[in-house]
């Protein structure tokens, strides 16, 4: 919205770089998520009373720690970035509106899914099959009009210029890409403070990555493929850094409020298509290093016990495991933040060694 101020000209020429409102985006969902966030958690309060059910299979700590704190906080970090996003980016730029949609469907989907879970007081809410039909319904229509924009084409991390066409499985594999995104950021959501801080370090890094996918100059030196508009993405990534710090502050521990899948499906949903719109689907494998790590702890241990009784970790997904041994839930999540970075670096670096 406030893109087109440009066109006015003077001073107004700032609303023209991408850096300027990308970090009018960053500070406009953090002061959105400070200033409504304890209205909305007050609200959640209210209405959850018991707050958001415990799985009795996890750690018994969590029953007594963790009881009464309200879930749906996903809805403040939806609110910031929503905003944020609408007030910064330049609306007429598609592939905005593509991530939206898939961030805001794989939201409305875990926001029932949390409703349920509160009202019916179980920690299982919608049916896995239906919730997975859902976010393949909302991958597979934004996926098909990706195709159809940006070819069938997939880069190779450290390959110069290398492009791999596809064809009919392209759609197949965005829409695994999304899903995937959306569910292992949901199964790493685990921990206090654990889901955010590795979602604003991935935002971060696709906010570069995003910068540079959408310039001629940055894309050619790099040796990377050029998606025209795709520079705007980094606007809604720094609307996501943004609303995860005005989250956060509410979620470190002791938390306020979890994100619920509200927010975890529709930050993962989010960052699945800002990767697949980008063409770096595979280096959010590398970023994201993390949330797959979670999802294989969870693979490995449902296919080892049904086949042979046993369990590989003590709990899954894997933070439940350390906790079984005994760490800390502050040692955890620290240290998994640095794994994060780590792995964020080391995707970034794909940029160059080419």
């Amino acid at each position: 919205m406030l893109y087109w101020l440009a066109e006015q000209g003077g001073i107004f020429n700032l609303f023209r770089y991408l850096t300027f409102r990308t970090g009018g985006a960053v500070l406009t969902a953090m002061i959105i998520c400070f200033v409504f966030g304890p209205a909305i958690i007050r609200w959640l309060k209210s209405k959850q009373k018991q707050g958001q059910p415990i799985r009795e299979d996890g750690p018994q700590s969590h029953i007594v720690a963790k009881a009464g704190t309200p879930t749906m906080g996903g809805f403040m970090i939806l609110l910031g970035l929503g905003v944020s996003t609408l007030l910064w980016a330049d609306l007429g730029n598609k592939y905005v509106w593509a991530v939206l949609v898939v961030t805001l469907g794989f939201g409305a989907i875990g926001f029932v899914d949390d409703y349920q879970k509160v009202t019916r007081r179980t920690s299982g809410g919608i049916s896995a099959r239906t919730r997975l039909l859902l976010e393949f319904l909302i991958a597979g229509s934004v996926s098909w009009y990706l195709a159809g924009w940006d070819g069938t084409e997939l880069a190779l991390p450290f390959a110069k210029n290398f492009l791999i066409n596809l064809g009919v499985f392209y759609v197949p594999f965005i829409m695994l890409v999304m899903v995937w995104a959306g569910n292992a950021v949901n199964l790493t959501d685990g921990l206090d403070g654990l889901a955010i801080v590795p979602v604003i370090i991935a935002a971060s890094a696709f906010a570069f990555i995003s910068y540079m996918v959408g310039s001629t100059v940055y894309s050619d030196y790099l040796g990377i493929a050029y998606v025209a508009g795709t520079g705007e993405l980094a606007v809604l990534c720094g609307a996501m850094i943004g609303a995860g710090i005005g989250f956060l502050w509410f979620n470190a521990p002791p938390a306020m409020v979890f994100m619920g899948d509200t927010g975890s499906l529709a930050l993962g949903g989010m960052l699945g298509a800002v990767a697949v719109i980008t063409k770096h689907e595979i280096v959010l494998g590398i970023i994201g290093g993390l949330f797959w790590l979670e999802t294989i702890s969870v693979i490995v241990q449902v296919i080892s016990f049904k086949l042979t009784g046993k369990r590989v970790f003590r709990m899954a997904p894997l933070h439940h495991h350390y906790e079984e041994k005994g760490w800390a839930e502050p040692t955890i999540v620290i240290r998994f933040w640095i794994i994060a970075l780590v792995l964020a670096i080391v995707g970034l670096a794909t940029l160059k060694l080419r």
